[in-house]
């Protein structure tokens, strides 16, 4: 394990829907090899509330209710990953969202972040995890909420001891409305929308690697780890 967490690897990527286990996976593979997990939704809001010239110009955007543009968005993720505790490697969260912003991350790491004086040149280890849509479902329409303490139960897959009932207080589990059937669908429709393009960026480069969501947790992590471990 000291090995592990000591090494220089590529960046990773993890391509997925909502629901496909994208978040506990990025945490395992943080926990293993000791490199962060950057979400752009973190970067966003940090540079929101340092003011930085990037956060202001974000904020106004997003108090028109549009989204973020690129050239507002890659710049922060530029300044993120240039931290030293990057250097090592990471793992990026909501990020590239399309196929633009993968080809600019690639050109990025080329040509700044992985120069000669790191002693490497490499770009991400992109892997899609891919699951059943019905099974999406099924983890999607599980999850409960508590509306005391915000705890998140899953009844298929991590239910409170008592049904419905939170653990920790008592308090009778809600469906949020973003986990209501007919939301999640239309969530999982703009997903592939959206995302669909990265992975045919990926998979044209020859790039993309894909396993078995489906699988139990702790396979799905095995995998994970064979295609880091093993990448060349």
């Amino acid at each position: 394990m000291a090995g592990e967490s000591s090494r220089t690897i590529e960046p990773v990527i993890l391509l997925g829907a909502p629901g496909a286990g994208k978040g506990t996976q990025a945490k395992r593979i943080e926990q293993r090899y000791h490199i962060p997990q950057i979400s752009t939704g973190d970067i966003l809001r940090q540079n929101i509330k340092a003011g930085t010239p990037l956060g202001h110009a974000a904020k106004a955007v997003m108090e028109r209710g549009q989204l973020v543009p690129d050239e507002l968005v890659c710049p922060m993720v530029a300044d993120r990953i240039r931290e030293i505790d990057c250097e090592r490697g990471f793992i990026l969260d909501g990020f590239p969202r399309t196929a633009a912003q993968a080809g600019w991350l690639d050109a990025f790491l080329e040509n700044e972040f992985f120069d000669n004086s790191h002693g490497c040149n490499r770009l991400p280890i992109v892997i899609s995890m891919d699951v059943d849509y019905n099974e999406l479902l099924r983890r999607l329409t599980g999850r409960r909420s508590c509306p005391t303490c915000g705890r998140i139960y899953n009844v298929h897959l991590q239910p409170p001891k008592v049904d419905e009932l939170c653990d920790n207080d008592g308090s009778k589990l809600v469906i949020r409305d973003d986990d209501r059937e007919e939301v999640i669908r239309e969530r999982l429709n703009e997903f592939v929308r959206q995302t669909r393009p990265v992975a045919d960026y990926y998979q044209a480069k020859g790039r993309l690697k894909t396993v078995n969501g489906d699988l139990p947790m702790d396979q799905v992590t095995a995998q994970i780890f064979c295609i880091i471990d093993n990448h060349v």
